[in-house]
């Protein structure tokens, strides 16, 4: 009877064991290190591009060094200055023939085709724009992280959507809801404002944020740790602050199921098959 609780036992082991490691992160290419501090990455399905915004210089600050470069998904680097004139470029979001990236206190349009800068909206009394999404109806979405706010420029106006936030970043929209990061939290704003939480307990560094099927994501933070998330539940499937490597904010290709990791500091981006 012993014996065959002790197996009964083991089994269970076995069984929970295989349901804990359910997806891994595999690299597969790197870009040569020489991406001028890289914050996000932003893959093109039009194209087969990735867009990949360069700080350059402090996060924060108005240098007009900031720019969006081109890198191909062989991690050719193609141009580096396809959009010049920035100050620390972050989140980006493309819907028709319009691009747009948050940056700084600016959420600036962008023509898709030229990388000319078509126009900037001012969002009033802001600090620091961060991440930025849009939904199918073409409403723009952009956390800012200093004053725990997620603003939304519709029909040409800025208004404050949500507040009361702790440190707000990465943004997904989908269908009529919006998913925030903040500050080790996935929150989900229904279309009436009302917040659930998805899951707690991730790195307090929450940076970027992608679907990869309906109720599961995927989740960078920043000091360099990426989760897998459901409903309750998170992975860490990738974690790299041992090397003191930052894993800032992610693109994805839904097709291939390659994760986009620029490294901010390490000035490359890291590709990784997700299975």
């Amino acid at each position: 009877m012993k014996t065959k609780n002790i197996l009964f036992a083991a089994l269970l082991s076995a069984i929970a064991f295989s349901t804990q490691a359910q997806n891994t992160l595999t690299e597969i290419w790197a870009t040569e290190a020489t991406i001028p501090v890289p914050e996000s990455v932003f893959y093109s399905a039009t194209d087969k591009m990735l867009y990949v915004a360069q700080i350059d210089g402090k996060p924060g600050e108005k240098d007009g060094k900031g720019a969006i470069g081109k890198v191909g998904p062989d991690g050719k680097i193609v141009n580096l200055n396809w959009v010049t004139g920035l100050h620390a470029p972050k989140g980006m979001g493309k819907i028709g023939s319009k691009f747009y990236v948050a940056d700084v206190t600016d959420i600036v349009e962008i023509d898709f085709k030229t990388g000319k800068i078509l126009k900037k909206y001012p969002v009033e009394g802001s600090k620091f724009l961060n991440d930025l999404t849009i939904d199918s109806k073409g409403n723009i979405y952009v956390s800012d992280s200093d004053l725990h706010k997620v603003h939304l420029l519709k029909d040409g106006v800025v208004s404050t959507y949500y507040e009361t936030l702790t440190r707000p970043n990465g943004l997904l929209a989908v269908g009529s809801d919006l998913l925030i990061l903040d500050s080790g939290a996935l929150i989900r704003l229904d279309a009436n404002k009302k917040p659930t939480t998805i899951v707690e307990g991730l790195d307090k560094s929450t940076d970027g944020i992608e679907q990869v099927k309906p109720g599961e994501y995927i989740v960078s933070c920043w000091a360099g740790a990426v989760y897998y998330v459901k409903e309750g539940s998170k992975e860490l499937i990738l974690d790299t602050r041992p090397q003191t490597s930052n894993t800032a904010d992610i693109g994805y290709d839904p097709v291939k199921k390659i994760v986009y990791v620029p490294t901010f500091f390490k000035n490359s981006v890291v590709a990784y098959q997700l299975k």
